[in-house]
């Protein structure tokens, strides 16, 4: 089995494909899109675990140029700004699963394989938080405009700078 550990976070990469190296699977690394899909050209990549958003790209993007260059390839969203939208949206995709950083290499694993992976936290029975639902908001309102922040800003009535500190924060879990 061969993955390819697709984000512009070096010593996440070198970790992670350390840690699956030492678990018997062949690594390939590579920190944009373009280092993405030429990997995807010279090796025999069959599961990609894949950052959300890379410096200047989206991983939606990448998925979407990977399934079109192999379409039985394997992609798990890794993100730090998990938000339902983008989970939807990547699965629509294609994506085989979806994961909040910070993830296990054992949670990274099982999510190639479905039905796998275990909840690590009681399924939610209260209602989100107003923050919460404002963040999932931003989000799909953000896709919607492509990534687009300034036009985000004017669908949401807000001040575009405002939006930017806004998505630097970390989302709230409720």
């Amino acid at each position: 089995m061969t993955y390819l550990v697709v984000d512009d976070d070096p010593v996440f990469t070198s970790v992670l494909a350390r840690v699956l190296t030492q678990r018997g699977y062949d690594v390939a690394t590579a920190g944009n899109g373009t280092e993405a899909i030429a990997q995807c050209h010279n090796s025999a990549i069959q599961r990609v675990v894949l950052d959300l958003k890379l410096e200047q790209e989206s991983g939606l993007g990448i998925l979407q140029q990977l399934l079109a260059l192999k379409p039985d390839i394997e992609v798990v969203l890794l993100t730090g700004y998990s938000s339902i939208s983008t989970a939807v949206e990547a699965i629509k995709l294609g994506a085989v699963n979806y994961l909040g950083k910070p993830a296990s290499v054992d949670e990274i694993i099982a999510a190639f394989e479905p039905g796998q992976i275990q909840q690590t936290q009681p399924a939610q029975t209260l209602p989100p938080s107003v923050n919460r639902v404002e963040w999932e908001h931003i989000q799909r309102v953000l896709n919607e405009n492509d990534g687009n922040i300034s036009a985000t800003a004017r669908v949401l009535g807000m001040h575009r700078r405002t939006l930017q500190r806004k998505l630097q924060k970390r989302p709230v879990k409720h």
